[in-house]
């Protein structure tokens, strides 16, 4: 009897656990199908409503619709409003409703929706850098308010070294908060970053999102309730980016804008801060973390910035090329020139004077590959960005696992 009690509580905990992420998955290639459907559809009313841009790395001046993350971003959003009742039905009418994890998805998705907005209000207002340091901590207020009510744990492991020293945990409080509130931040803009050639953008975010899935998929049975709500996210996030990928992959058709970015960086802090994994979710982002310290001399004005630090396109050879920045180096501060040198110490940077002025590259992961590589087609760069994107995924799972061993219990 015992045994037939043991197997049926089994049998109810693998329905539970797998019937809505089901569901999900077939809502998600529905929502596939339906974004592959409706963006061809919608490019001519984004140009003629002067959404639209001209590829500076083509011979052609085609208008191109900017700004197309918002249509996947309204159908991911729809196919998660449409799937709310599946995990929570039984529940409903068994008077055992989750309103904790109920308050947890709405929360989530109003981060998103927020993101979604605001992003395209980026796209048509073309708002400054302090604004796109703002946006992401004002959509992400509802997040942090529900953890506070459901979760409001703020205590962290200390790694084995440090615990002589520190203990065995540290309890952050505020602190914890900061963290994830700029974990919001980084995530929006370090896929920003890292963009400015065809499928970029879309390509790396769902290189994250499937290194997350994966990540779900194997600690599942751990926990049951934030791994699966991490599931009923990315899995339509994929489905809807793979659509828009299509369309963004070279030569592009469409442009994804700030909204996807905003977008994709939302949701992946969702999931990672109500997840309660957002450590993990943080090393999917190696290459953008690279990316963001090799920028931060322009970004911070250290280094003369230009508007644009895109790739130069050859048109006689169908290539790019690095992009350069040029300045005096007796001009700029202290930092600056430390900054620069150590860069030029470990060849990061292409280094070339001319007259009283020095040339360099702009400071992106895009143009270190460049300098490493030479001249690359458009579309082989973007693969060997994306397949960095998937070997720091293969690093930051062995981070993950078998290291992390060696620092916690």
């Amino acid at each position: 009897m015992a045994t037939g009690e043991d197997g049926l509580l089994i049998s109810n905990k693998m329905w539970k656990m797998w019937f809505p992420i089901i569901v999900n998955a077939v809502m998600s290639t529905c929502a596939y199908f339906v974004t592959i459907r409706i963006i061809p559809k919608l490019k001519d009313m984004f140009i003629k409503a002067n959404l639209f841009g001209i590829d500076m790395s083509k011979t052609t001046s085609d208008k191109v619709p900017e700004a197309l993350g918002v249509v996947s971003g309204c159908t991911f959003l729809v196919t998660m409003f449409l799937f709310i009742p599946i995990p929570f039905g039984t529940s409903l009418f068994n008077g055992d409703f989750p309103h904790d994890e109920f308050v947890e998805l709405i929360a989530a998705l109003l981060s998103i929706c927020c993101m979604l907005l605001l992003g395209f209000a980026d796209d048509v207002l073309d708002l400054r850098w302090r604004h796109k340091l703002l946006l992401p901590t004002v959509a992400s207020l509802p997040l942090l308010m529900v953890y506070y009510v459901n979760i409001n744990s703020t205590t962290i492991l200390v790694p084995k070294p440090l615990r002589d020293l520190l203990g065995l945990s540290i309890n952050l409080g505020f602190l914890y908060y900061v963290y994830m509130g700029m974990l919001a931040v980084f995530c929006t803009n370090a896929i920003n970053i890292l963009a400015g050639v065809n499928g970029l953008e879309v390509g790396q975010s769902i290189v994250i999102a499937v290194s997350i899935v994966i990540f779900n998929l194997i600690e599942l049975s751990r926990d049951l309730w934030k791994h699966q709500f991490s599931l009923y996210f990315m899995l339509p996030y994929i489905a809807t980016s793979l659509a828009l990928l299509k369309y963004n992959w070279y030569p592009s058709k469409v442009f994804v804008g700030d909204t996807f970015c905003y977008l994709s960086g939302m949701t992946f802090a969702v999931v990672g801060i109500l997840g309660h994994f957002s450590k993990t979710t943080l090393l999917f982002f190696i290459p953008q973390i690279f990316n963001f310290l090799y920028s931060i001399p322009q970004l911070f004005h250290f280094v003369p910035c230009p508007r644009h630090r895109l790739p130069k396109f050859n048109s006689k050879t169908d290539k790019l090329e690095i992009s350069t920045t040029k300045f005096r180096y007796n001009d700029l501060s202290a930092l600056g020139r430390l900054v620069i040198s150590v860069f030029r110490l470990f060849r990061l940077i292409q280094w070339q004077t001319k007259e009283d002025h020095v040339i360099t590259n702009n400071l992106t992961l895009i143009n270190l590959v460049l300098k490493l590589t030479g001249p690359l087609h458009e579309a082989k760069l973007t693969t060997i960005l994306i397949g960095i994107q998937i070997c720091c995924t293969a690093v930051a799972f062995t981070i993950r696992y078998p290291l992390a061993h060696y620092f916690y219990d």
